[in-house]
Order: C-alpha cells, then sequence, then structure tokens
C-alpha cells in the first residue's frame, strides 16, 4: 500500500510517499499554501492520483510532549482533510523531524534558499519514517 505523509505549516506543506511495498519513505515535493479550502482539494487529490491507501498527517507537539495552539490547528486540518477524501487520515508525532531535516541540509551544506525548498518534504519523509517504524512495531 502506497502512504503519503504531510508535514502541515502555515506557509508551506511537505509531502512525502511510501513506495508500494511500504520500504522506502520518498520525500516528493513541497506545497505552497494558497487557503485551507485549496489547500485541502489539492493534498485529496495528490493523495488519490498516487493511490495513497492512508494519509499520515505530522502532528506537532512540544518538546515535553504536551500539545500547543500549533497542534490544535494541525488536527483540525486532519479532520477537513479526512472528510474531503474517502481516504483514512491517521496522526503521527512529528517532534524534531523539522529540526533534523534542517541540520541535514546544513551538514550538506545547502543555502538557506534551497533549504526552504527542501526542508518540509524531508520532514514529511521523516514523519512517514516514524509511522511505519512503529507500525512495524505493532503500536
Amino acid at each position: 500500500m502506497i502512504i503519503v505523509a504531510y508535514d502541515i505549516g502555515d506557509k508551506r506543506i511537505g509531502i512525502a510517499c511510501t513506495d508500494a511495498l511500504e520500504m522506502m519513505a520518498l520525500p516528493v515535493e513541497t506545497y505552497y499554501r494558497k487557503g485551507t479550502a485549496a489547500d485541502i482539494k489539492y493534498l485529496a487529490d495528490f493523495a488519490k492520483s498516487r493511490g495513497a491507501g492512508l494519509i499520515v498527517c505530522g502532528l506537532p507537539y512540544n518538546f515535553d510532549g504536551s500539545e500547543s495552539l500549533q497542534s490544535a490547528k494541525t488536527r483540525e486540518f486532519a479532520d477537513l482533510l479526512s472528510k474531503a477524501t474517502d481516504i483514512p487520515v491517521e496522526l503521527q508525532d512529528e517532534r524534531f523531524t523539522t529540526l533534523e531535516a534542517t541540520r541535514v541540509l546544513l551538514s550538506a551544506d545547502v543555502g538557506r534558499a534551497k533549504r526552504k525548498q527542501l526542508v518540509d518534504k524531508i520532514a514529511a519523509s521523516y514523519i512517514l519514517e516514524a509511522y511505519m517504524a512503529r507500525k512495524k512495531q505493532g503500536v
């Protein structure tokens, strides 16, 4: 089954997908937000076009594990997305994914402008990897 993951931010949404065997999480693109209705439509259509059987949305927690305003916004967005498609939508803890993606890009000496284009889709692939690892553990 193909799984699509979204790293939902206020300005951009990172997108990643698995291969059909769920062996790899691949960064696909960074979508620049245009408004909630347009964003929902784009993401629902994207998942459908990829033949996804599941959508995973990263849920941002604070470092201490508590939820924040951004967590509530993400839950609301994921709920709207689930109503716009027949593909199941699940949430996955995304703590440290953007930080780790940024760290990797900095260590590769990627410039600031290019990092902005890459960081969200790489973070989405980390969200997807975490989801697949959790699934393998049966959690």
